[in-house]
């Protein structure tokens, strides 16, 4: 999942991919993100608290400039649910909306100077109504005489981060409760994710989200955001990476291997309560010093973060519905998948973006387990008919790996390697060299035990052709 949200002076993300001049979406941002093809995108985040979604739609000059409480500034509208939605649909992703979820509580948001900001039940259901009820007279007047058929909402984001602030777990389910009845009776076929990630003493509110309100979701939201350095001498700040390279890709290594421990602690609090219920990881991504800003995110160096991370959400997905490895799109953070040359110019995908694209292009649609590897490769393996695929991050920074490839029950008959090997692990990607990780594709060599060498930091795509025997 890609995750977009409107970051006023903090970062122009979604003003400056919009073409003023042409009035549409820059086409440069439209094609690179039609490259990295995600399956779905989310809209919304802490914007979502004071989000009104009427001051979205209907003619553009009409439309007011809002306040951005959280990250400055102001905010047009010209982005509204129809050109989000356009957006999604010309990039192939399912779109779906973080509503404002009575402002997850915080009742600042009830008096404003541009009035009341919060958002309840009866104003979520009229938006899912406006998206996909058939005859609704406003979306018609408003030039979309079908249905935009948006399936997926999140109720709550962040709610149990706020403190004092914003909802307890117990008013949570209420208004979990509340929301997903009145949204239902619009649409009884959405899928609803509702919040269940750390509150107040460290403890996960997933399990009483389901006990009490499991009927009304199919997905519990968490956040895999505040990934720091926890080393005292960490290279991770500024660029002190830039002094000891293996080290910083030592750290983040092992920074990767703490996402699998919270996942794994989530998926025992779910199972305690529903056999169905799906984790919906709506946003991640590296949070480095200086804030969003660190230059080691341009670099190769950051890869091995990303390809164990999303290695970790494809061998947990019998839970793992929907995964987010970095913000969406920026100008000025580091931490997202797309970034923008501004005020024009071209838009290139950041190391997280070329990794996703790649295991995203190159992979199953049936998990499969990896009985064993050699070390120093983290795989991931899935499956489609008469193709296995594996996901390889080779975490040796200086070492090639060698693997034997053999599927159990099958007979190899040929295969490809689709690989982003940089010679040098420093690496970076800017405007002027917008495809330096692009991989490369190569044929398996031919015989009855096919075997691969993985250069060093390398990322690949392992695609088999097999048979039964």
């Amino acid at each position: 999942m890609q995750f977009m949200e409107p970051l006023g002076v903090t970062d122009s993300s979604v003003e400056a991919s919009w073409d003023y001049d042409n009035d549409d979406w820059r086409k440069d941002f439209v094609d690179a993100v039609k490259d990295l093809s995600p399956g779905a995108m989310r809209f919304g985040g802490l914007f979502s608290r004071h989000y009104k979604w009427r001051e979205g739609v209907g003619p553009v000059a009409k439309r007011p400039s809002m306040r951005n409480y959280f990250w400055g500034g102001k905010e047009t509208n010209r982005v509204g649910t129809h050109e989000f939605v356009d957006l999604c649909r010309r990039v192939g992703a399912e779109p779906f909306y973080c509503v404002n979820f009575a402002s997850d509580g915080e009742k600042r948001f009830l008096s404003t100077p541009e009035g009341n900001r919060t958002g309840d039940a009866r104003e979520a259901a009229e938006w899912v109504s406006y998206a996909n009820d058939p005859d609704n007279k406003e979306r018609k007047q408003n030039g979309a005489p079908e249905p935009l058929n948006l399936k997926v909402w999140q109720l709550g984001n962040e709610t149990s981060y706020g403190g004092n602030r914003t909802f307890t777990l117990d008013q949570s389910i209420a208004a979990t409760v509340d929301f997903a009845k009145v949204m239902r009776q619009r649409d009884p076929s959405l899928k609803l994710i509702g919040w269940g990630d750390r509150g107040a003493g460290n403890v996960l509110w997933a399990g009483e989200l389901l006990k009490r309100a499991g009927d009304q979701i199919d997905m519990v939201a968490m956040h895999m955001m505040g990934q720091s350095p926890k080393r005292e001498d960490t290279v991770l700040k500024g660029l002190l990476y830039q002094k000891d390279p293996e080290r910083a890709w030592e750290e983040l290594s092992e920074m990767a291997d703490r996402l699998e421990v919270r996942l794994k602690e989530m998926e025992a609090v779910i199972a305690s309560q529903s056999p169905n219920a799906g984790i919906a990881i709506t946003e991640g991504h590296l949070s480095l010093t200086p804030h969003n800003a660190n230059p080691i995110l341009y670099e190769w160096l950051s890869a091995v973060y990303h390809a164990k991370s999303l290695n970790i959400y494809q061998r947990h997905g019998a839970r793992v519905k929907i995964a987010t490895a970095a913000d969406f799109n920026g100008t000025r953070w580091t931490n997202v998948a797309v970034m923008l040359q501004t005020p024009r110019g071209v838009t290139y995908l950041m190391p997280v973006a070329s990794v996703a694209r790649l295991f995203r292009k190159v992979n199953g649609t049936d998990g499969v387990s990896v009985k064993t590897a050699p070390s120093g490769l983290d795989i991931a393996a899935s499956r489609t008919a008469g193709k296995v695929y594996l996901h390889v991050a080779n975490l040796e920074y200086r070492r090639s790996v060698e693997a034997d490839f053999a599927v159990a029950g099958m007979r190899i008959t040929g295969g490809r390697v689709h690989e982003i090997a940089p010679q040098d692990l420093r690496q970076d990607v800017s405007q002027d060299k917008p495809d330096v990780f692009r991989p490369r594709e190569v044929a398996l060599p031919n015989g009855p035990a096919p075997k691969w060498r993985f250069p060093a930091g390398s990322v690949s795509a392992v695609e088999l052709d097999v048979q039964s025997v």
